[in-house]
């Protein structure tokens, strides 16, 4: 996740306004958790008894009854230059920021960079990682595609000689090259002897950057609102970027989600224009790039209608390497964070995103067509209609789904408000007035379809005030984090009425002032802050990254996460990030036989620059930036990740 911008423009936020049904609160969960281990009483805690292991702590007590739904030692916490994995498991860089994808591929030089260059070479810092399964090769070996988001660019960690005299010395080239970094990579990787390996020339290989032709599609498709003097129909569109987590269909389409685009674009707007509002809501401009210095579409004086043109959510066919990527308008406009599926019980297709920013909001899209498993191609357009919800979190337990319906409420042209086109371009603003709940961050939201329920991470929020907190939001300067359990009606993931509940507190459960909620069997190495990304492995166990838990004096990294009966709440750690990054990812094979994980901007940091990175993690040369880098995590004996 890109941070350098979150500043908080919810404007109900900043004026202190509560959301409807909100009410000053802490709930804890109907599960009976109580505030931090010093706070319990009645549980008593034993000595910690475990499996010792090369790092690796001792696990914490047992619950009687219960074994344990994961089994590995876990990992101690801390932080160093390089990564950890629990013992017994095997931890290979897969793919680096760099590396070739075609057979035309220069070799990576990161001291003469150009966009040509990088656009046949893995992108930079890499997120969301989809996998899409092939069938065998000719000598049965195991193949799929990887499909992987390109979040951001950091650019004085990425360019030689930049530093010193950035935002000046960044040039022309030096944008281009950064835009090439962005979108996506789609490549096939292949399980020999020795394990996964990509396949660079394979034929289904592909880069998407954010000059990538894109069609405009649903209902914001050729609205005045995105014309520009390049795109006069409003229906075409240069590249997608920013791309933080997403999602793979049913149909087994590859979703990449816009998130800070607002960082992408400088420069002022005409005087009056119509966007002002818009664009305020959205933080636009961001200015933490130059490319409007040099590139004239992501300059407001110049462009300002091409800021409604990202903030979409992106639909590609990774089957069909020459395909036009689609923009699905009705999936509405926001920060996106992440695009996770799952059938509702009549076939029709939901999608769960979050809106990351401190105090914006969490929704989903009820597709109005069925998926038809048979036919392929008949899905291909299933994003383009249906309905779109935002929650209203109530303190008695209640999920509301309101529909941001042009013409229902106060969605109406008194309120702006002429068209859906307007409701999707301008989603935020459409859910302040529905009385949204404000969020701590909502990240990445995972639904299970063997059970109904649906995670929902909740990064941070150390700028919400003691009046402002809520049900579901219960904590002030929550600077950790917390994860949100939502139980559709009887796996009905299109309902329209859900229930929720708070499965943990994230942060120290030893210090009672940061009100975290751990299952009282969390080891100290088990318990964590600001989840992020999450997955579901093939057995349906709950895994949660994080991005921010170095401000708990530990890396950032992976941990297993228990659900069920007498366990619920505890967390295991497993891996641990280079110092500076941040773990996205992850995504297990459907076997559960092998776990990829993104390692994003290792070496990051105050100060740290190309020059002097924090680390220089995975190539420890000299001569080499710190690179992000995709990882693939196997079990040493085989078997599935996680026991």
């Amino acid at each position: 996740m890109d941070d350098r911008e979150n500043t908080p423009v919810n404007p109900r936020a900043l004026s202190g306004a509560e959301a409807i049904g909100d009410v000053v609160a802490r709930r804890l969960s109907r599960r009976g958790f109580l505030g931090g281990v010093t706070a319990l009483s009645g549980l008593a805690l034993t000595a910690c008894a475990g499996r010792p292991g090369t790092g690796a702590a001792q696990a914490g007590p047992s619950a009687p009854g219960q074994a344990p739904a994961f089994d590995f030692p876990e990992l101690a916490r801390g932080m160093d230059q390089t990564h950890h994995v629990a013992e017994g498991y095997r931890a290979e860089v897969l793919l680096r920021w760099g590396d070739p994808l075609f057979a035309d591929s220069p070799t990576f030089d990161p001291a003469n960079q150009s966009a040509e260059a990088q656009s046949r070479q893995f992108g930079y810092n890499n997120d969301f990682i989809g996998f899409v399964p092939l069938e065998p090769d000719a000598t049965g070996a195991e193949r799929g595609l990887l499909c992987i988001n390109h979040e951001y660019t950091n650019t004085t960690l990425m360019f030689p000689n930049v530093a010193a005299g950035y935002p000046a010395s960044v040039t022309r080239d030096i944008c281009l090259t950064e835009m090439a970094a962005h979108g996506g990579t789609i490549i096939e990787i292949r399980k020999g002897a020795d394990g996964w390996r990509p396949v660079a020339g394979a034929p289904l290989n592909r880069r998407i950057t954010a000059d990538t032709p894109m069609q405009i599609t649903g209902p914001a498709s050729g609205h005045d609102r995105l014309k520009t003097p390049d795109d006069p129909s409003g229906t075409l569109v240069l590249g997608t970027m920013n791309n933080c987590a997403g999602g793979i269909t049913p149909w087994g389409t590859y979703l990449l989600s816009e998130e800070n685009i607002n960082g992408n674009f400088l420069g002022d707007l005409p005087a009056n224009h119509p966007e002002a509002g818009n664009y305020k809501r959205m933080g636009i401009p961001g200015e933490s790039y130059q490319w409007g210095r040099h590139i004239d579409r992501f300059n407001l004086a110049r462009a300002p209608n091409e800021p409604n043109r990202f903030g979409w959510i992106v639909e590609v066919d990774p089957l069909d390497p020459l395909s036009l990527p689609k923009k699905r308008t009705a999936l509405g406009r926001y920060k996106h964070e992440g695009a996770e599926t799952v059938l509702a019980p009549d076939g029709r297709v939901v999608i769960y995103s979050g809106d990351d920013q401190r105090f914006d909001y969490v929704y989903k899209f009820v597709s109005a067509g069925r998926y038809d498993p048979g036919n392929r191609a008949a899905n291909a357009d299933l994003l383009d209609s249906g309905t779109l919800y935002v929650a209203r979190f109530d303190a008695d337990g209640s999920v509301t789904w309101m529909p941001l319906v042009q013409g229902q409420g106060p969605l109406s042209p008194a309120n702006g408000f002429h068209s859906q086109a307007d409701v999707v371009i301008e989603a935020r603003r459409a859910g302040d007035l529905l009385g949204a709940t404000p969020m701590d961050r909502p990240e990445d939201i995972e639904p299970d379809p063997k059970t109904g329920r649906v995670w929902v991470m909740l990064t941070n929020n150390d700028m919400r005030q003691s009046g402002q907190v809520d049900a579901a939001n219960p904590r002030a300067a929550n600077r950790f984090g917390h994860i949100i359990e939502i139980t559709e009606p009887d796996g009905d993931f299109a309902s329209k009425a859900s229930r929720w509940d708070i499965l943990v507190r994230c942060g120290d459960p030893s210090v009672a002032e940061v009100g975290a909620t751990w299952n009282p069997l969390t080891s100290e190495n088990g318990w964590l802050g600001s989840p992020d990304n999450c997955a579901l492995d093939a057995q349906g166990r709950l895994w949660v990254a994080t991005d921010g838990n170095e401000n708990t004096g530990a890396a950032d990294g992976l941990w297993a996460l228990e659900t069920e009966g007498e366990r619920r709440g505890t967390g295991r750690h497993f891996f641990s990030c280079p110092t500076g990054a941040e773990m996205c990812g992850p995504r297990f094979t459907p076997s559960g036989d092998a776990l990829f994980l993104a390692v994003q901007h290792p070496g990051d940091g105050d100060d740290a620059n190309y020059e002097a990175p924090a680390t220089r993690w995975p190539d420890f040369d000299d001569a080499m930036p710190p690179r992000p880098s995709v990882m693939v995590i196997t079990r040493i004996e085989g078997g599935p990740v996680g026991g």
